[in-house]
């Protein structure tokens, strides 16, 4: 059997998430169908990660297994006749047969958008959060930059869901502000469910002053959600680059 590794893009606004559930459209099923219909026969679709309803992914990385001998060159236009225009199949490759496109997936990066604008946009609903009162990004990236490094970050999960360690890296959480459009890209080793809608929520408080940003490393050292911020709505989320090296493998998936 060979091992196909996919990039693709997708707007999640019509799915939820990636992860198939049963009786509700998923990014993983219509993908796991489309493929089905080109190769032959049934496949199982594994994602590097699992973007929540509304998420969106200009980038993203899923693998399966096949027997069918088309050529990979051909394959990104094979399926993108299958699936609906939401979704894009981007390149195909072949990978080794232990290659996994989570296990093998050493860094990860979201960018959250938010349109900081007295008006709305209707070109960025369900694409960015719309946000009328002024943000100071400096403020906001003082902020940002507290989630930088090892912690525990329970504080910025959401409540119930069992992993089994809540430890992770940040390598960079950078704020960048474009005309209305503010961008918060933080790239980590990996991301608890709802972990980086929740940062950009506490991120957002400090620059209304409802959180001072020095509280941020006493807010993760408790491991209280209640303290931070809000889990801002999932329309402004999109999974933005990817990093892959398991010592055979290396490759990078960007939308830049």
């Amino acid at each position: 059997m060979r091992n196909i590794a996919l990039f693709l893009t997708y707007l999640g606004t019509a799915y939820h998430g990636w992860q198939v559930q049963k009786n509700l459209p998923t990014v993983a099923e219509t993908m796991e169908r489309a493929a089905a219909d080109v190769v032959g026969h049934p496949v199982h679709m594994t994602g590097c990660g699992r973007t929540d309803a509304g998420v969106h992914a200009r980038c993203y990385v899923a693998n399966f297994r096949t027997s069918s001998t088309i050529p990979v060159e051909r394959l990104p236009y094979a399926l993108n006749t299958h699936l609906p225009c939401d979704i894009v199949v981007t390149r195909a490759f072949e990978v080794h047969e232990n290659f996994n496109a989570i296990g093998s997936c050493a860094r990860k990066e979201y960018t959250y958008q938010i349109y900081n604008s007295r008006l709305k946009d209707p070109f960025y609903v369900n694409r960015a959060w719309f946000y009328p009162k002024h943000l100071d990004e400096q403020v906001m990236q003082r902020a940002a930059d507290q989630f930088v490094g090892t912690h525990d970050f329970a504080a910025v999960r959401s409540v119930g869901t069992d992993v089994k360690s809540t430890v992770r890296t940040v390598y960079y959480y950078q704020v960048e502000r474009q005309g209305n459009l503010i961008l918060l890209r933080v790239c980590a080793n990996g991301f608890l469910y709802n972990m980086a809608r929740a940062m950009a929520g506490t991120v957002v408080y400090c620059a209304e002053g409802k959180i001072q940003s020095e509280e941020i490393g006493k807010i993760l050292d408790s491991g209280n959600r209640t303290a931070a911020g809000p889990t801002v709505p999932p329309g402004g989320l999109y999974m933005t680059h990817l990093w892959y090296d398991d010592g055979i493998e290396k490759f990078e998936c960007s939308s830049r």
